[in-house]
């Protein structure tokens, strides 16, 4: 199949982009990095009357540290964070994600900003933005509001996001502290989607834990944190049977979903699996920091 024919523009500011989602409502459709919207286009899963590309608009893009935290702009691209020596220092959470995003040739288009407006409950960034108390930064006509990620994703594809709104950046505080970080997921081939990814970090004290995010991806409908698994492991010296009551709580607390392939007891099951994983490599010696 090919995409439906639709009109096309390039606006070159903010005030352009909300200008032509005034005059074309549901009709418009806003084009970013294009990695999912050009496969729906395809499918005819998506008929927009106009793409509007975001590429030329100058206050979605930049990289930087801003104050305390570190501002990602809706348009870069995966392999921008891949390769900046800021991520590396500062965030090496989102370094060790990327190269878990589909293959090299996707990471050099898509972008940052679209897989957060998408929502994709298998997508690595949206777990991410969770585990690191990120927040969303969505500009309308009526101004900006700034939307924890804890409550941006609000089920299967859907988020905070308003129709007259385009999300800016997000930001993730810069947190001092011998923080650390473990990201893993399990797929059936390197770059599909997830069967379930977890994205966790702490502040380590030895083996004890403190100001704990424990976040998941393809568990569920939509990017979710474990907070009452969190609150378990939260100031506990890391124990057997600690690690036994944290593997109890986030069976009971986790809702996971089947998918073609995968049960939602065999999905439970390998979030447990991953959890295990991801404490282990925070609490030994050689925690990654984050």
């Amino acid at each position: 199949m090919k995409a439906p024919a639709f009109a096309y523009a390039r606006p070159r500011n903010l005030n352009e982009v909300f200008s032509l989602m005034a005059e074309h409502g549901d009709n418009a459709k806003l084009l970013a990095g294009g990695q999912t919207l050009n496969a729906t286009l395809n499918m005819r899963l998506s008929e927009p009357g106009i793409l509007v590309d975001l590429q030329a608009v100058p206050e979605l893009k930049g990289l930087h540290i801003k104050g305390d935290v570190l501002h990602i702009g809706a348009m870069v691209t995966h392999t921008e964070i891949e390769d900046s020596p800021l991520v590396a220092q500062h965030m090496p959470l989102l370094r060790a994600a990327v190269p878990h995003i589909a293959h090299r040739a996707i990471r050099n288009l898509g972008t940052f900003g679209g897989s957060i407006a998408y929502g994709d409950p298998a997508a690595e960034w949206p777990t991410c933005l969770l585990a690191l108390d990120g927040v969303v930064l969505a500009r309308g006509p009526q101004g900006e509001r700034r939307i924890p990620a804890q409550d941006f994703f609000t089920g299967l594809y859907s988020t905070e996001l308003q129709e007259d709104e385009v999300i800016v950046a997000c930001e993730i505080p810069l947190k001092s502290g011998k923080r650390a970080f473990a990201f893993d997921e399990l797929a059936r081939r390197h770059g599909d989607y997830a069967v379930v990814g977890v994205a966790m970090t702490a502040d380590v004290q030895g083996n004890t834990l403190r100001d704990v995010r424990l976040a998941w991806l393809g568990a569920a409908c939509q990017p979710l944190r474990s907070q009452r698994t969190e609150a378990v492991l939260e100031g506990q010296a890391m124990s057997e049977g600690l690690l036994a009551q944290a593997l109890q709580c986030l069976k009971q607390e986790l809702p996971t979903e089947a998918d073609l392939t995968h049960s939602a007891a065999t999905k439970s099951h390998l979030a447990g699996v991953m959890l295990k994983r991801a404490i282990k490599t925070l609490t030994q010696p050689q925690a990654n920091p984050a």
